[in-house]
């Protein structure tokens, strides 16, 4: 879907194998991810997705790594064939990669699991998305059930484990699963989502309105062109909520400034604000002017 706000959606419950998804690529290019390019964010909604295969990872992720590069998302090792495999992102995809320029919010529950994990994992430590929900489940990113002797009982046990190298060492998701960015429940992550969105969306136009409130108002004039410098530059990929951004402008605008007056926040609007009574403009606008005679003005004041 597109969503309002022009916010492209995409839910995925089951991450079939890269053949049927090699098979399938040109109907889903068409039909699904076209319909999403011209979107201004992303969500990835996968709150509900158990199940998947590992070749399919590099092709998914590939889809939100921008091209010319390749990057090495993964290292899956198999005990059962002693193999380790390593996972790059595709050098050529079909259809168009969706722009890195682009917010992009991954949505997780308590039931994400496995191979879903393991994308959710790639894409925030890519710092490509905001993960949004609830702690992944972190299970096994590949299970197999073994009979025992010649019983009817069986075990189920990891055959395979995610080395993670972009976690910077062996430890992963598995479990303790991915937290989340912005941890609330489920069933809220899509609203607290399209909300992080909308902040982000506002981003470009505060940050001119406050360049503009330096230029024509702030007294200490020899400290301008620094500040202008460091909004035009500063860094809002991790901000996910207007506490969040008040604080980093803060923090920058005053270690810059070396002004710890320089103040910014965020005013909410009162919803408890008494409205005016119906009749009000009416009747103000029937109050004479004010005349600009200090004799005039002072008869008028002693008439009322």
């Amino acid at each position: 879907k597109v969503l309002e706000g022009n916010v492209g959606y995409l839910r995925i419950d089951s991450i079939p194998d890269q053949e049927v998804l090699s098979q399938l690529g040109g109907f889903l290019v068409t039909h699904v991810w076209r319909q999403l390019m011209g979107s201004s964010a992303l969500v990835l909604d996968l709150r509900h997705c158990t199940g998947g295969h590992v070749s399919s990872i590099p092709y998914l992720v590939s889809y939100l790594h921008p091209g010319g590069t390749v990057l090495h998302v993964d290292t899956i090792y198999n005990r059962p064939s002693n193999t380790t495999t390593e996972l790059w992102t595709l050098p050529q995809v079909l259809g168009e990669r969706y722009s890195a320029d682009k917010d992009m919010v991954v949505l997780t529950s308590g039931h994400t699991r496995g191979v879903a994990e393991d994308i959710v994992y790639i894409l925030k430590q890519m710092g490509r998305a905001i993960v949004v929900g609830e702690r992944t489940k972190g299970s096994a990113l590949e299970l197999q059930k073994l009979r025992i002797g010649h019983s009817d009982f069986f075990l189920t046990l990891p055959v395979s484990r995610s080395l993670g190298p972009l976690g910077g060492g062996s430890q992963t998701w598995e479990g303790s699963g991915v937290l989340p960015c912005v941890g609330t429940p489920a069933e809220q992550a899509l609203e607290k989502a399209l909300g992080i969105l909308t902040l982000r969306r506002a981003l470009p136009q505060i940050i001119q309105r406050l360049e503009e409130a330096l230029k024509n108002y702030y007294t200490l004039v020899s400290r301008v062109p620094a500040l202008l410098h460091l909004l035009a530059n500063m860094d809002f990929s991790a901000i996910v909520s207007e506490e969040d951004l008040v604080a980093k402008l803060n923090a920058d605008l005053q270690a810059v400034s070396e002004d710890p007056r320089l103040l910014v926040r965020a005013i909410m609007p009162r919803e408890n604000s008494p409205k005016p009574e119906p009749g009000a403009n009416e009747q103000l606008g029937t109050l004479p002017a004010v005349p600009e005679d200090e004799a005039a003005r002072q008869a008028l004041v002693k008439s009322e």
